[in-house]
């Protein structure tokens, strides 16, 4: 998981709070969000030495021509905040090759964190067409988790996005159909807590509460996750067996984990009645840092549709 880190400074445009850096950043904003606020890359990156050494060795095997080293380069253009430059990377991967579902699945989902939801659902949808009949396969990882397995598969990838992007865009009832589908492909706990987060979070919007109690069923306390601990914690939230306010406890640090566990915590107050108390949730979440995150964009996009 691309780990979020710190940005400069926070603005509230239109009773939304969002982050944003100084003007004077000499690259443009990666993104605008969805209250309008350019948003940029952090000064400094963490360990960006490193992650640009990763770049430039990506780019150095260009010359092969093959579809692993394009998406390699966007992907570590991606570590480095360089959306745009993701972007365009598989964007040449799709004219060079374009019956390759994955380059569909990566701008689609670069296309999500830019907040270009059309663009994302056009590009997942093409994602889900090309792998039909086809066998799935483990996707390595951008970022690998501290045990340095892989945990997710094309197949996953492709409908978890696209249920993302459906749940972004407030068409609950298609994003339920895309986390139904990315279920058989969850193959492990972290995919399937994941995945099972998303569709409990869709099936209560749609006031389906008996179909959101079953997705519940499989979760328990201990399972092998190793690197989805936070979705892990907010289904046990919605059995129970965790309380809201230990998600928002000061102890987590991490950006995206903030974001993650917040905007779960947001969702559960509202699809529970309390408004009032998910709209300030959401608005913490997106006063934060990690405006990458996916729990970052599902609260702009609800402070936006309560507005």
């Amino acid at each position: 998981m691309l780990r979020a880190v710190l940005l400069s400074s926070c603005v509230v445009l239109a009773g939304v709070p969002a982050v944003a850096q100084s003007p004077s950043s000499p690259r443009p904003a990666e993104a605008v969000s969805l209250a309008g606020v350019p948003l940029y890359p952090p000064d400094p990156i963490p360990n960006r030495a490193t992650l640009e050494a990763d770049l430039a060795l990506a780019q150095s095997v260009y010359s092969t021509a093959q579809p692993e080293a394009m998406i390699t380069i966007g992907r570590r253009h991606a570590h480095l905040w360089h959306y745009r430059e993701a972007i365009d990377w598989f964007t040449k991967g799709i004219a060079r090759y374009p019956n390759d579902a994955r380059m569909y699945r990566h701008r689609g989902h670069r296309y999500i964190t830019t907040r270009k939801f059309d663009l994302a659902r056009a590009d997942l949808e093409k994602a889900v067409a090309l792998i039909e009949g086809t066998p799935d396969a483990v996707e390595p990882d951008g970022a690998p988790n501290p045990s340095g397995i892989p945990r997710s598969t094309l197949h996953f990838n492709v409908w978890y996005h696209l249920g993302l992007t459906y749940y972004l865009q407030g068409d609950f009832a298609k994003a339920v159909e895309a986390y139904r589908a990315c279920l058989l492909v969850s193959k492990n706990d972290d995919a399937l807590v994941a995945t099972s987060d998303w569709l409990w979070m869709a099936l209560m919007r749609l006031g389906r509460k008996d179909e959101a109690a079953k997705v519940l069923e499989p979760i328990v306390p201990t399972m092998d996750i190793l690197e989805n601990g936070a979705y892990h914690r907010r289904l046990l939230m919605y059995k129970g067996v965790e309380a809201p306010e230990a998600l928002l406890g000061a102890a987590n640090t991490d950006p995206t984990t903030v974001a993650t566990q917040g905007y779960g915590v947001g969702n559960y107050f509202l699809v529970t009645g309390d408004r009032d108390r998910a709209r300030r949730v959401f608005a913490q979440v997106t006063a934060g840092p990690g405006w990458n995150a996916f729990g970052f964009i599902a609260a702009e996009a609800d402070l936006a549709r309560m507005r």
